[in-house]
């Protein structure tokens, strides 16, 4: 005979749908390969990629190319301009809209004991998109369409920076990944926008 005091057993949690499942996982793989990488000592790189991550703030490193290729006419002079207008794009994509929208915290590196040497400043804004990834994905393939030699080395570029910024302990691999999406987005809006202007006459 039951008990008429006894608490009954607690309702089971109600089951995930198949999309909720999904993202589970994803985050549970995010944040096991962000642990991966904390966990692994790479002392001879801590130094290059925590320099590298604090060059890429403000997208300093693809202005400072844009400023050189702006400096000769013609394609490059295109390529500069569509460049530093995908990088635009891009920032205010990453931090006006996808920060804003998704509110994701930053990782605790306290908890992922992320080596010392290698961390940078931890921003204080939202963790998703990355916004450094965003603008330089964004600047290597706008310019890397219109000058194809230059995109090998600004692809390898912009993987290393989206790479520095899980390494340095601020983002984690999802939010790199996203990021390079929209700096992809980004970059294909202003292609098609710059090549809907009108060429410039010679002087």
């Amino acid at each position: 005979m039951t008990d008429p005091t006894s608490t009954p057993p607690p309702a089971p949690p109600p089951a995930l749908s198949p999309v909720e499942a999904v993202l589970t996982d994803l985050r549970a793989l995010d944040g096991a390969v962000y642990a991966a990488v904390a966990a692994t000592p790479t002392p001879t790189l801590d130094t290059a990629l925590r320099r590298l991550s604090r060059a890429a703030d403000h997208s300093k490193i693809s202005l400072a190319v844009a400023a050189l290729l702006a400096l000769r006419p013609g394609r490059p002079r295109q390529a500069a301009v569509a460049g530093v207008g995908a990088v635009a794009l891009a920032s205010v994509a990453a931090n006006l809209v996808g920060k804003q929208l998704v509110h994701r915290a930053r990782p605790d590196r306290e908890l992922a004991r992320v080596a010392v040497g290698r961390q940078v400043s931890m921003p204080e804004s939202a963790s998703f998109p990355s916004g450094h990834t965003a603008s330089a994905t964004a600047f290597a393939t706008a310019v890397g369409v219109l000058l194809p030699p230059l995109a090998l080395p600004l692809g390898a570029l912009a993987v290393a920076v989206g790479y520095s910024r899980v390494h340095t302990g601020v983002h984690y691999p999802g939010d790199v990944a996203a990021g390079a999406l929209l700096g992809y987005a980004a970059a294909v809006t202003s292609l098609a926008v710059v090549r809907t202007l009108p060429p410039r006459l010679p002087a």
